[in-house]
């Protein structure tokens, strides 16, 4: 099943772009590109944590399940 990741809907959401985002978090702009594209197979909870303090979420409102009958569709 795999992970979506959405964390460009809360951006937008909240006025911020992804480079802001990264400097508030402390990761680089690389890092916070590849999250955002879906391209990394992992991320600290600590990252995971700042980022939701920056946007004022929960990691639910970043990131998504895709059913396996979703994918094949």
């Amino acid at each position: 099943m795999p992970i979506i990741v959405t964390l460009d809907r809360m951006l937008t959401r909240r006025g911020m772009t992804g480079k802001e985002l990264a400097e508030r978090v402390g990761i680089s702009e690389t890092q916070m590109s590849l999250f955002r594209s879906g391209k990394v197979k992992g991320i600290r909870f600590a990252t995971l944590e700042r980022i939701c303090a920056e946007l004022d979420c929960k990691p639910g409102d970043l990131l998504d399940c895709m059913a396996v009958d979703e994918q094949a569709a």
